[in-house]
């Protein structure tokens, strides 16, 4: 206490404003959320499960693209209005004021990232079917990429003895396929003789089937890289405009605090 009976505060006062963050935060997350439900609703995605996707247009994947950013660009908005509109005003000059609502908008943004985040991988665990004992030895990567070269290998009439097993072995040599050095001799040569053996062909007929088997796995690790490499890209490019949007959306949310107004009912109430 000083002389003058003023109490002076003993610890700094935060400048952050929790509630309004979270509030923006939610309300961000809930409109990504929702934004990229109506987007897998009707089609729109870079990667796919489907054994099909490989055969989408560059068009489509670009345009999945721009919807990602679009979607970025709305949730982040409206978080940071929300968060920079009701955050609480302080006494501080008025470009300092705009600078807080700014961060405030940055602290929406990566907190509506790490709240999509986390529900995204609990989507998924929940989703997710566990995997079987007897699927302990698939290949994860060839069944989710080259599933269809590998029906195509061990099709035959007959039961296949060790099928999961053969597969898995045959998936972790087609997947060299898109090395630099490729498939080698002896792994093709050892594909002929299982296919032979398991399938029951001839090495006239089983050749063929490797070869095409091969050639067809190369083409969908490549789509399956360069579908990969689109889809980080346009992720990072939306959540760098993201950033930029919600800083800037918290600076009009600010503006519009310190006058009461608001843009939707201004002209109404003019």
């Amino acid at each position: 206490m000083s002389s003058t009976g003023v109490i002076l505060p003993t610890e700094p006062i935060s400048r952050v404003r929790w509630p309004a963050i979270i509030a923006g935060a939610m309300a961000a997350t809930g409109v990504s959320l929702t934004l990229h439900a109506f987007a897998t609703g009707v089609g729109l995605s870079v990667a796919s499960t489907a054994p099909t996707w490989r055969d989408t247009s560059w068009g489509l994947w670009a345009l999945s693209g721009i919807y990602l950013v679009f979607a970025a660009l709305c949730a982040f908005a409206v978080g940071g209005y929300i968060a920079g509109r009701m955050r609480t005003s302080v006494n501080t000059a008025g470009a300092e004021v705009e600078n807080i609502d700014g961060m405030h908008g940055l602290i929406t943004w990566g907190l509506a990232v790490v709240m999509t985040a986390v529900l995204a991988l609990g989507i998924a665990a929940t989703t997710t079917p566990a995997l079987a004992p007897s699927a302990a030895s698939e290949s994860v990567a060839g069944e989710s990429i080259i599933a269809s070269e590998l029906d195509e290998l061990f099709r035959s009439p007959r039961p296949i003895p060790d099928r999961e097993y053969r597969r898995a072995e045959a998936a972790r040599i087609l997947l060299k396929s898109s090395s630099h050095t490729g498939v080698l001799n002896p792994d093709r040569r050892y594909l002929y003789a299982m296919v032979e053996s398991v399938v029951g062909l001839q090495p006239a007929e089983s050749m063929p089937r490797v070869d095409h088997a091969i050639d067809s796995s190369r083409v969908s690790l490549h789509r399956a890289r360069v579908a990969a490499v689109l889809q980080a890209f346009f992720i990072g490019a939306a959540l760098f405009a993201g950033a930029a949007v919600a800083w800037f959306a918290a600076w009009e949310g600010g503006r519009d605090r310190e006058r009461g107004t608001f843009p939707i009912w201004s002209r109404r109430h003019a």
